[in-house]
């Protein structure tokens, strides 16, 4: 059986996909953090939503995520996911892999839905940098 996470996530894709910055920022926790690149994080809903206004058009407003592989490791109300995030767009010049292995946190609100605490479409290559 899928996991939930799955479609969520798919959910996010779709949101960055159509610029719906509003929608997206409702699938973070309020404290979340966004690696915008290594050696820049985005903290807060906020600033993560000017972060992505600023990626889309880094991308010329083309940037399309998509997942590939993927695990899940769930404990009680937190999620690791560790995914392959393929990442497309008319700008084919970035200085970063558009093929990225990515680590994710989710937690579950009081609510039971998941949000995102920790966006991180590098993974361990932050190690690297």
């Amino acid at each position: 059986m899928e996991h939930e996470l799955k479609e969520f996530i798919k959910k996010c894709d779709e949101a960055i996909k159509q610029e719906n910055f509003d929608t997206l920022m409702k699938y973070y926790t309020e404290d979340a953090i966004l690696v915008v690149k290594p050696g820049r994080v985005a903290r807060g809903r906020e600033e993560i939503k000017k972060a992505f206004i600023a990626i889309a058009k880094y991308f010329n407003n083309s940037l399309v995520p998509t997942q590939g592989e993927m695990i899940i490791l769930e404990a009680g109300d937190t999620a690791l996911v560790i995914s392959q995030t393929l990442l497309d767009a008319e700008k084919k010049d970035s200085e970063f892999s558009m093929d990225r292995r990515a680590t994710y946190v989710f937690k579950k609100n009081t609510q039971g839905n998941w949000l995102c605490a920790i966006d991180n479409s590098y993974g361990t290559d932050l190690i690297n940098s």
